[in-house]
């Protein structure tokens, strides 16, 4: 029979439960090594058993210190787990390997050793301990002057980093991590935006631009010929207001006619240049409320973040940030 100190023991290098290491060293015979290998191949069946399992809960922490930050993620399937001292722990300890190594992305640290364990090893042994699937979901890093972290009401479930280009201003750089956190922009300011976001959020506004035009070519029409917009807006509603007498076979065709006749005639004759100062219009509206600098600060809907920067120093601005949240936004 496995002794208390052998069970403790196994506890302290596995990290397991005490009726696992009893179970572990029972069936090694004792033999602590043995045992180990035992816990450790434990872990790897369950997580290969649960790999087709959601893995949506879990611990998001971000650290900085002298230009470099980082934020890493370790997720589980339940929030029980994900609130567990020793998952908090390991993800924390992930955390401190891959900044000390300055990691550069997140294969890099799911290869780095700790007490001759790899993360992915350390991961998938605190798989077997509590029989969920675990994985290393997200790492971002960033570097700058003066780097601020920020954990959404300590929670861990979302955290952000903010770079400004200058020490000092903490609590500005705060505010602004906190603004990320909030409002999620994709940019720090126009220049910032993938040119292939661009292209698409154009095409977006084009599209939509035109179907308005045609929409609103359509419903005048179809009230200069007397027509309800409700019972016109589709064939649904055609069909309920033939059923209420409402309107006539005859009516609804012409109701069709109009609808067909009028949108392909509008969306051939669309001016151009209309269509495109619409459309920049709407650009102009999707960089205000997705670029860093041009969104309403959120602490003051009356000044922009560029704004409240400024007004903390006339030089001061954000040269970068990240974000992460294991929640859908």
């Amino acid at each position: 029979m496995a002794s208390l100190a052998d069970i403790q023991k196994l506890r302290k290098l596995t990290g397991a439960g005490m009726m696992d290491c009893k179970k572990a060293l029972e069936e090694a015979g004792d033999n602590i090594d043995a045992a180990v290998e035992i816990v450790r191949a434990k872990g790897q069946a369950i997580a290969a058993k649960r790999s087709d399992r959601e893995a949506s809960e879990g611990c998001v922490l971000c650290k900085a210190e002298n230009g470099f930050g980082a934020i890493i993620a370790l997720k589980c399937e339940t929030d029980f787990v994900a609130t567990n001292a020793d998952f908090i722990k390991l993800a924390q300890t992930i955390l401190d390997a891959a900044f000390e190594a300055k990691a550069k992305d997140i294969e890099e640290v799911k290869a780095l050793t700790i007490d001759g364990k790899t993360i992915t090893d350390l991961v998938t042994e605190r798989s077997g301990i509590t029989g969920e699937k675990m994985e290393l979901d997200g790492y971002n890093t960033i570097t700058g002057t003066n780097i601020i972290c920020y954990n959404h009401q300590n929670k861990n479930m979302l955290c952000t980093m903010v770079a400004l280009n200058e020490e000092g201003n903490a609590e500005v750089g705060k505010l602004i991590a906190m603004q990320v956190a909030a409002m999620n922009p994709i940019a720090i300011d126009e220049n910032g935006v993938p040119a292939n976001i661009k292209e698409e959020e154009y095409k977006v506004a084009v599209e939509k631009t035109k179907e308005e035009q045609v929409e609103k070519a359509v419903q005048n029409a179809l009230k200069k010929a007397g027509f309800n917009l409700y019972i016109a807006e589709n064939e649904e509603h055609i069909a309920e207001g033939i059923a209420k007498g409402n309107i006539t076979e005859a009516q609804a065709d012409e109701i069709r006619n109009i609808k067909k006749t009028v949108a392909e005639e509008k969306l051939a004759n669309l001016p151009e240049q209309m269509i495109a100062n619409i459309a920049n219009g709407r650009m102009a509206k999707f960089y205000k409320e997705s670029c860093l600098l041009n969104q309403e600060f959120c602490m003051d809907g009356s000044k922009t973040v560029s704004q409240m920067l400024k007004e903390a120093s006339s030089t001061l601005t954000v040269t970068a940030f990240k974000r992460f949240t294991l929640r859908a936004d």
